[in-house]
């Protein structure tokens, strides 16, 4: 069980990552706190949006404030698996004879950054398939782990599709947040252009290290769930199926597929988390709701007639949450 000492800890670490990456990234504290949510909880993240919000800049932050190795996928439709993967190699030993030796691709890293996901192949995002969900890679018929931590922050263009290949389902699942990154205000603008006057540098310095971060989630997994919060977040996960006996009325209108069981763990883990940052030692019922938007945004397939009354993913995350809210008395 975690006590008062590593509650307090685990408030100063964040805390400190906090204010380190806040010296490389003007603004965006709701995209910023969840991906440190979703990295602490073990999860892949997803961030969407227009070109030069700070997406990149982001994640090349984390990889100074957390100390660890970062690689870079620019991925193109020319891109293929092996160029993600690795591959076996033909090399010469100490004896002349030529052997095979496996040569690593960028996914042997900590941090992996799938810059424009949606612009390669199928075939090549496929190869992120067993690494996002079971942190190996299969190369030849032989299985080798990835050193952990290891998460991947992936970015997407929601505007330019001219190119593209649009996410599966099953891939979509395994990121355990979909993050929108929003245009900055005027005065973060204002600072992101004064900043950057100075140098395009990032000039973070390290706040938490790989062993503290598995650390810091050993501690979360330890923070109760109350059995009614617990109920409460299941019955919002199967809320999402229009077939569902938990059905809510906007998912009977405008959902053609609901969340998979996924959902549901991401928003206990991720709510344990977020528990911990705020300094409390249980889950709140606001903890499920506010998470609930980037756990189930990207997990919700809209019917037609959603798309007709452009009704979002979001706007039916929030009759869902409204509807339960009345039912539970919260």
């Amino acid at each position: 069980m975690a006590t008062e000492i590593d509650i307090l800890q685990f408030s100063k670490q964040c805390n400190d990552i906090f204010e380190q990456i806040s010296r490389d990234v003007v603004g965006q504290k709701e995209v910023v706190e969840g991906t440190i949510i979703a990295m602490i909880a073990g999860g892949n993240v997803l961030l969407e949006g227009v070109p030069g919000v700070g997406k990149t800049r982001l994640v090349r932050t984390l990889g100074r404030v957390f100390d660890m190795p970062f690689s870079r996928i620019q991925f193109t439709p020319d891109l293929m698996p092996a160029d993600v993967t690795g591959t076996n190699i033909i090399v010469k030993g100490e004896d002349g004879n030529a052997k095979f030796e496996f040569q690593p691709g960028p996914i042997f890293s900590n941090i992996v950054l799938a810059d424009e996901i949606n612009r390669a192949t199928p075939k090549t995002q496929s190869a992120l398939l067993e690494a996002m969900q079971e942190h190996k890679v299969t190369v030849m018929g032989v299985t080798r782990k990835l050193d952990e931590p290891f998460f991947v922050l992936a970015t997407q263009n929601p505007i330019e599709q001219d190119g593209t290949y649009p996410l599966p389902e099953a891939q979509m699942d395994r990121f355990m947040f979909k993050l929108i990154v929003p245009n900055p205000s005027l005065d973060e603008l204002m600072d992101i252009v004064n900043m950057t006057q100075k140098t395009m540098d990032e000039v973070s310095d390290c706040a938490c290290t790989g062993e503290q971060l598995i650390q810091m989630r050993a501690t979360a997994n330890q923070i109760p769930v109350a059995e009614d919060v617990m109920r409460y977040a299941m019955t919002l996960t199967s809320a999402t199926h229009n077939n569902s006996e938990y059905a809510s009325e906007a998912a009977k209108k405008y959902v053609r597929l609901g969340a998979s069981p996924r959902a549901g763990q991401a928003i206990i883990s991720a709510a344990k988390v977020k528990a911990l940052i705020k300094g409390r030692f249980n889950v709140a019922y606001s903890d499920v709701n506010e998470l609930a938007y980037p756990v189930l945004r990207h997990r919700i397939k809209m019917n037609f007639e959603a798309i007709a009354e452009r009704v979002s993913a979001d706007d039916v995350i929030g009759m869902i949450i409204e509807e339960l809210s009345k039912k539970y008395k919260i």
